[in-house]
């Protein structure tokens, strides 16, 4: 048996038990794919991270994501979160008021800028691939009935559409902050909707309607098909988001966009988005966070 040592943080908050949850294992070395897989099973968190020695010595870390069901290529909070716990560990450079960092993952080297207040990690933000756009769902009252919505809820001014900066997902416009919070997403019809249109089987909803000074959306992420039924904070999905808006000229280009998730969980998220053009094309896509340390142990494996 092997004692593994994992460090639990939540991201994109400032406080204990707001954001999303994650474990980090910082020495993922010599563990199976089956072993990771196991783990995250056993930890049973949205995601959990491995953090091994990089392919590219030029590179900092590589690090595996693994939901409890399966492998990520990319995933925002589990590299926000595991960059913070390298930072504290003094895993990664230290020294002056920021420092940049690369991580392999699955999708490719993941630029992560870091910084520092007082000497300690206060604030990550990492750079995801450039957008993929397409492609669009036209039934609004399809998508309305999988969200529990009235077809009227569904804001038929902007396209249902699929955005990916890595990972794809269906982004919903929603009329009201109303709506958004009665949506309750039905797995059946969002698997049937996967399979007819050729979307993903998770959906991103969001309104421009907030409950927060400050927050330009206010944004709900379903994937029950995936075995989340709701999560809380969602790095991966808010890159894209930022795309979609500024796309759509509903954010503009270089100025700071404040996502709010997981408020109806009871886990409140303020996800930072900056989006950069030039010309008409989108040319740096940025997403960043707080985090706030939970507790560390170990698990035998």
């Amino acid at each position: 048996m092997r004692r593994l040592h994992y460090h639990l943080v939540d991201v994109f908050t400032d406080r204990a038990f707001g954001g999303n949850p994650l474990a980090v294992c910082t020495n993922g070395r010599g563990l199976s794919a089956e072993t990771m897989q196991a783990v995250a099973k056993e930890f049973n968190l949205s995601e959990t991270t491995f953090v091994l020695p990089p392919d590219d010595p030029r590179h900092d870390w590589r690090v595996r994501i693994f939901t409890p069901g399966s492998e990520l290529p990319m995933a925002g909070h589990p590299t926000i979160g595991t960059t913070f716990v390298l930072a504290r560990e003094h895993l990664i450079r230290r020294g002056g008021a920021e420092t940049n960092i690369v991580l392999e993952e699955g999708v490719g080297p993941i630029p992560v800028r870091v910084e520092f207040k007082d000497g300690e990690p206060s604030f990550a933000e990492m750079s995801q691939p450039l957008p993929k756009f397409g492609p669009e769902v036209k039934d609004r009252r399809a998508v309305a009935e999988m969200l529990s919505l009235d077809v009227k809820d569904v804001d038929d001014n902007l396209p249902t559409e699929v955005v990916s900066c890595g990972v794809p997902f269906l982004y919903v416009p929603l009329r009201t902050l109303d709506a958004a919070r009665r949506a309750r997403p039905r797995a059946d019809l969002m698997e049937r909707a996967a399979e007819s249109v050729g979307v993903p089987p998770q959906a991103f909803v969001f309104t421009r309607e907030v409950e927060h000074e400050g927050s330009a959306v206010h944004s709900r992420m379903f994937a029950p098909n995936f075995g989340i039924t709701e999560d809380p904070a969602t790095g991966g999905a808010s890159g894209p988001l930022g795309c979609y808006l500024v796309r759509h000229r509903l954010a503009r280009a270089g100025a700071a966009i404040v996502s709010e998730q997981g408020i109806e969980m009871g886990r409140p998220s303020f996800i930072h988005i900056t989006i950069e053009q030039t010309g008409d094309d989108i040319s740096a896509v940025r997403v960043g966070g707080r985090c706030h340390f939970v507790g560390e142990g170990f698990i035998e494996v």
